[in-house]
């Protein structure tokens, strides 16, 4: 397969609580590629081009009540052919009687049949849902990812720059780790990333100078957080007296990651700066800008003068 991610038709069972009607052997060992689902009304009706075949497929009410007006030998004809395009699985909705003939073909051509109570709708929204996370374009960062006030902020910077020892002083103040060290960040639509932690080392942050602490036991189930959606990139530098830093946000700074642009800071790093109090309050102003309003301009708006801003772009290689 082209594609580079791909979830187990198990997995799938699990996350939906689907009954298993018929499997032709492991369901670990089937694999899903496409994140849609697919009711192949027109297809049963005989129209197969642009079927797509790793899709999963379902079928509520209107397929089964088309499927009960034809004749026995029809119903098992279309359902014959359907079936003979090897598609992961086909799920029932409304835990509708399997018609003999259905199982009867995915015996044939061995395609797993599953069932659920649920309704076409709800299954498609939830089922869509949860493999565009499972199925999302992805990449691995350096950095720390928390939690601010509802803000998912991803800490980035060079190694001994300070973000883990920021990290855990919000902690502290009562904001939530989500990852340490290494950031899975998942493109889960056109304009959302959401990140969380390897399960290998989830929990688990590393401070110099006392080594490995497990944050979940040290402060508490309050204290972390699986997934977050990232809604703000914070560079922590080491403080540069001859580098200019933009002290009115005025311009708007951007980090574009897997081609989406999260709004971006840089913040310089210098003894005696409460970098755990600078990311609250840069957390609070980026939701504050996402509201519409905007401190500086508001300023110079006090003050009679135009604001004038720039859009900033920086772009993270796409792997």
């Amino acid at each position: 397969m082209a594609d580079a991610y791909k979830v187990s038709l198990s997995q799938l069972v699990d996350e939906l609580k689907l009954e298993v009607v018929y499997s032709p052997g492991d369901l670990k060992d089937i694999y899903i590629y496409n994140n849609d689902i697919n009711r192949p009304a027109l297809q049963l009706a005989g129209f197969y081009e642009y079927f797509n075949t790793e899709k999963v497929q379902s079928c509520g009410n209107t397929e089964f009540a088309y499927l009960k007006g034809l004749e026995s030998e029809v119903r098992a004809e279309r359902l014959d052919r359907l079936f003979s395009y090897k598609f992961p699985a086909l799920i029932v909705c409304l835990n509708h009687d399997i018609f003999p003939e259905m199982l009867s073909s995915a015996k044939k051509y061995g395609v797993p049949l599953l069932r659920t109570e649920l309704g076409s709708s709800e299954l498609l929204a939830r089922g869509i849902a949860y493999l565009n996370v499972e199925l999302a374009q992805r990449i691995t960062r350096h950095g720390v990812l928390i939690e601010i006030y509802g803000e998912g902020v991803l800490i980035v910077g060079e190694s001994g720059v300070g973000k883990s020892e920021t990290a855990i002083e919000l902690v502290k103040r009562g904001h939530r780790l989500v990852a340490d060290d290494a950031v899975e960040i998942k493109k889960v639509s056109a304009i959302s990333l959401v990140g969380s932690s390897p399960e290998n080392i989830r929990h688990f942050i590393e401070l110099r100078g006392i080594g490995i602490v497990n944050v979940r036991r040290l402060y508490g189930m309050g204290s972390i957080k699986n997934t977050e959606r990232i809604d703000l990139v914070v560079k922590l530098e080491p403080w540069d007296p001859d580098r200019f830093y933009d002290r009115m946000g005025v311009d708007n700074e951007y980090t574009s990651i897997l081609g989406v642009k999260v709004p971006s800071i840089t913040i310089p790093v210098k003894p005696g700066r409460n970098l755990a109090v600078i990311l609250e309050v840069a957390a609070m102003n980026n939701r504050e800008k996402k509201m519409g309003y905007n401190a500086a301009q508001e300023l110079l708006g006090n003050l009679g003068l135009e604001m004038e801003s720039n859009e900033t772009v920086s772009n993270w290689k796409d792997f």
